[in-house]
């Protein structure tokens, strides 16, 4: 670090305490931005298992409440911490400002009353279980209590989507968890922006105090050797590439569990009916770009590779269709980022290789389309689109994979033909071209159901019913 580079300040959020100090510099993975973070108490981010966690018998209601008020306060305009929040990720953020600034208010839809109602009812049987010991009784008379009881989660949060510290915080409260949040270099600040909202509206309230957000570098052994253990976690909850998920897995043992949102591609099927007239060629080609820019295609289900039951010269015209609605959408979100130089590379050697590759656009980060017969043998990303031209949409099961997570499909009455064939393969959603981004409310997320998992469900047995 020189003496004149900016150094950006990150505060940490311990236990319902904001700790700031500047006495850490890091670098942000992508743009390489230095910023500054206390050093990590250890201490104080581990709760206690001799103490119950703060939030066991608060309500479930009252949980939910406090929730649809903080998503009402992120909401204010003149909230200092999120504006605060932004303007700092703005610096070490590969997106735009203005595609930060709408993830941020946009993911606070998460934070409705009736949705929030919905996920747990979807993702528990007996809602009431979080709340109470459920009595039950077997078929032999023996009578027992469950309990969905609060656990001990850390969450390795991602750094494409600052959404997902919103929800993330939210799923932790619903479950009643202590949470320990390990922010990312390129969002350090996020998490910590919604924490001291909270704290605005009650900093004693049990919430509040079950939250701690800090950062240090992925895989440094001097903290996770400390905190990825049994007596002080239950789980991981990790999101993120495959380099942070195999550095969680090597902690793993028993009574020390993992939640992976493991990295995941998503594609797109269209079939040869998109060719049966202009309007549905636009259309589709519409609909296959709106996939693509889903967070400005930084996130798990925006597709990277579209496959197309045509011929070589309909699906050329479909590129053309494609690139021209991608670069539309790249300059209405402000996002002029460049191509990474190895996919530079990648990319130009494809175009000079003739018939079998074509592409459309150039590497400048104004959107690009590659046609080929074959996926290409790298990762499409930063408005890049792979155009896999088939004869039939019957070979595109062959790419999917258990790392496959959505696959969008037109036309739509042609769905249900291929979910079987899809799940069989290892795909875990698909939707119509055009809706990668939205989902349903409660509906499995990575072919799980999240919350029920968070939990250690707890049974106390107490004998055969007398009589």
């Amino acid at each position: 670090m020189t003496m004149t580079e900016p150094v950006v300040a990150a505060p940490f959020f311990l236990r319902g305490e904001l700790v700031e100090d500047q006495s850490v510099t890091h670098r942000s993975r992508d743009l390489g931005v230095v910023f500054a973070t206390p050093a990590i108490d250890l201490d104080r981010a581990v709760h206690p298992r001799t103490e119950v966690p703060p939030l066991l018998n608060v309500p479930l209601s009252e949980i939910i409440d406090f929730l649809v008020e903080t998503g009402e306060r992120i909401r204010d305009p003149k909230n200092p911490f999120v504006q605060e929040c932004i303007d700092r990720m703005a610096a070490t953020h590969v997106l735009p400002r203005a595609v930060l600034r709408a993830q941020v208010y946009g993911a606070t839809t998460y934070l409705d009353k009736r949705l929030l109602h919905t996920v747990v009812e979807q993702n528990f049987p007996d809602p009431k279980a979080l709340d109470e010991w459920v009595p039950k009784q077997d078929f032999k008379g023996r009578k027992s209590f469950v309990r969905a009881f609060a656990p001990r989660l850390i969450h390795v949060l991602p750094g494409n989507s600052p959404g997902v510290a919103v929800k993330s915080i939210a799923q932790g409260a619903l479950v009643k968890a202590v949470n320990l949040f390990k922010m990312a270099s390129s969002d350090p600040f996020t998490t910590v922006a919604i924490l001291r909202t909270m704290a605005g509206i009650d900093p004693d309230h049990p919430i509040v105090r079950s939250m701690s957000a800090v950062y240090w570098r992925g895989g440094d052994d001097a903290v996770e050797q400390v905190l990825y253990r049994p007596q002080y976690f239950d789980k991981i909850v990790a999101w993120g590439g495959g380099d942070a998920i195999d550095n969680v897995v090597k902690y793993l043992g028993p009574g020390f569990q993992l939640v992976s949102f493991d990295p995941k591609t998503s594609i797109s099927m269209v079939g040869r009916e998109a060719f049966a007239s202009g309007a549905a060629l636009e259309a589709a080609a519409e609909l296959a770009a709106t996939d693509v820019m889903v967070l400005n295609q930084e996130a798990c289900v925006a597709s990277r590779f579209i496959f197309v039951e045509a011929n070589r010269e309909d699906a050329d015209r479909f590129c053309e269709r494609v690139h021209t609605r991608i670069v539309e959408k790249a300059a209405a979100s402000g996002d002029s980022r460049p191509l990474d130089l190895d996919l530079r590379e990648q990319v130009d050697m494809l175009a000079m290789m003739g018939d079998e590759f074509r592409v459309w656009g150039r590497t400048d980060g104004k959107g690009l389309v590659i046609r080929s017969d074959e996926p290409v043998d790298f990762h499409p990303i930063n408005k890049t689109a792979n155009v896999v031209r088939v004869d039939s949409l019957d070979d595109v099961v062959k790419y999917v994979n258990v790392a496959t997570q959505t696959v969008g499909c037109y036309p739509f009455e042609r769905m249900p033909d291929y979910r079987d064939r899809l799940a069989s393969a290892g795909a875990q959603r698909i939707v119509r071209l055009g809706e990668a981004g939205p989902s349903t409310i409660g509906n499995p997320h990575d072919a799980m159901y999240p919350l029920h998992r968070f939990v250690h469900w707890m049974a106390h047995e107490d004998g055969v019913q007398a009589g």
